[in-house]
């Protein structure tokens, strides 16, 4: 199954295309090569899609709990179907490596699945009123028509990740998906027309933010904006949405601290440090951004890391046998860069990598070397700064307490990793480390029954299990008289 030439906007439960008529080039990473183009939308697009989803709204939400949810095991299915082919969009059109475009497929389906296993249990509550024989009834609606804002470091997951719970939940949608990866959301546009979802109740508009990001975020119609992406733009969202008071959901950037302990296991700490910092290039929010290891394991744990870094095959991401593919974009790469050449002049070691990749396929794409740095210091801005790329930072603490205080002076609040086999640290960590996601003794891989959330400027609001389908609804208080 081959990618398209081109696409249209998905609007109503048509291809339409955009009001401009104009097109955005689609780029592979890896190649350079554009693989295909898609409508170049705007806001008198966004009004389309919106009058659509409006449209929608009333006969979506008066569907029963397991008619909503019959749709998504639906959809579901179908994207098993088409597993090897979304995996194979997601890889080409950002870069990832295909085994792990193919886990961010199967980690969109959990989260589909969850929604649709979970539409039965938005559960009201009966309370005592405050006047004989009254009942105080607690219900939940829908909040209306969701704009969903995705990044594109997980083109399928991030848009699964909104569409489950929000139509689950009774809602209709308009995604837009990042510019520069836009195909697997469209991939999956086709899905949702074979699965014959009603017309208007998914709606999919292309193009880039200023087009279509902020025509949906000022649209008076969207209820709820949930976005994941960069801290600075859900600010702007935030700013923008309060116009009409919208409800805000961000999921927003990360610097993660990964705390090896004195008595941690450091084999099992030491690959779950790769896989948590080389996964997707480094292009992960809840990646491991800062390392702090204990002084008595400091040279074992480097040595090992060193030794491990060393055997990562970075090259084409369709190849079954690559472990890290290119960065998504040059200016991404040339960030990246840029941040290590900082560190080092800071007084950074530089153990491993810290170089754009070149010869054959490298000089193709946007490839940077897996890079270690070490005897970094807590106030090097490379501490404070989020990297989103292949960059490991191993600074050398003193004790567990020292190591629970720097990683808690960040802005940041997303995730945090800590290895270690003391019952004792484990419980100091769960009152003392200020973070909305903890990994104990594992690499990083949120499940779709959990809760993604971070504290401060990693965002506001939530995603994923129980708590996060409940974001996309609102409670009516009725005070039931005979």
């Amino acid at each position: 199954m081959a990618l398209q030439n081109s696409y249209d906007l998905f609007i109503n439960g048509e291809w339409t295309p955009a009001v401009s008529g104009e097109r955005l080039d689609v780029e592979n990473p890896a190649t350079g090569e554009t693989l295909s183009r898609v409508a170049n939308g705007t806001g008198a697009d966004v009004d389309k899609a919106m009058a659509a989803a409006e449209r929608a709204l009333p006969g979506w939400s008066a569907k029963l709990a397991t008619e909503r949810a019959d749709y998504l095991y639906k959809l579901n299915t179908l994207i098993e179907r088409d597993a090897e082919h979304l995996a194979r969009t997601i890889s080409s059109e950002m870069g990832k490596p295909i085994k792990e475009g193919r886990v961010e497929v199967g980690f969109a389906t959990k989260l589909i699945r969850f929604a649709a296993e979970n539409a039965l249990r938005l559960q009201g509550e009966i309370i005592p009123g405050s006047r004989p024989g009254e009942k105080i009834l607690i219900d939940r609606k829908p909040v209306g028509v969701v704009g969903a804002i995705a990044a594109w470091n997980f083109p399928l997951a991030l848009i699964a990740r909104k569409l489950g719970p929000a139509l689950a939940a009774g809602n209709t949608i308009v995604i837009k998906p990042h510019e520069m990866t836009p195909l697997a959301a469209l991939e999956l546009a086709k899905l949702v027309a074979e699965a014959e979802f009603p017309a208007g109740v998914v709606n999919i508009v292309t193009g880039d933010g200023p087009r279509v990001g902020v025509p949906l975020v000022a649209h008076p119609g969207t209820r709820l904006i949930t976005m994941t992406g960069s801290t600075p733009a859900g600010k702007k969202i935030m700013a923008a949405a309060a116009e009409h008071l919208k409800i805000v959901r961000l999921e927003l950037g990360g610097k993660a601290p990964f705390i090896v302990a004195d008595d941690a296991d450091l084999n099992r700490a030491v690959e779950a440090a790769v896989v948590a910092r080389y996964g997707n290039a480094g292009q992960v929010c809840t990646a491991n951004e800062r390392t702090y290891v204990d002084a008595k394991v400091y040279d074992s744990f480097v040595g090992k890391l060193r030794d491990r870094i060393a055997q990562l095959k970075v090259g084409n991401p369709l190849d079954d046998a690559t472990d890290m593919g290119p960065k998504v974009c040059g200016p991404e790469l040339e960030k990246v860069d840029k941040m290590v050449k900082h560190a080092i002049e800071q007084g950074a070691k530089l153990e491993f990598g810290g170089e754009r990749l070149t010869g054959g396929l490298y000089d193709k794409g946007q490839f940077y070397a897996p890079t270690l740095l070490t005897n970094v210091t807590h106030d090097m801005d490379i501490m404070h700064e989020e990297v989103f790329g292949p960059v490991m930072l191993v600074m050398k603490t003193n004790s567990y307490d020292e190591a629970l205080k720097l990683a808690n002076d960040s802005r940041y609040g997303l995730s945090a990793y800590v290895f270690t086999n003391s019952l004792d640290q484990i419980m100091k960590m769960s009152s003392d480390l200020d973070f909305g996601e903890i990994y104990v003794n594992r690499e990083s891989g949120e499940a779709a029954q959990g809760f993604h959330h971070g504290y401060r400027d990693s965002g506001i609001g939530g995603e994923d299990g129980q708590h996060g389908l409940e974001a996309y609804v609102e409670t009516k208080t009725i005070y039931l008289n005979a």
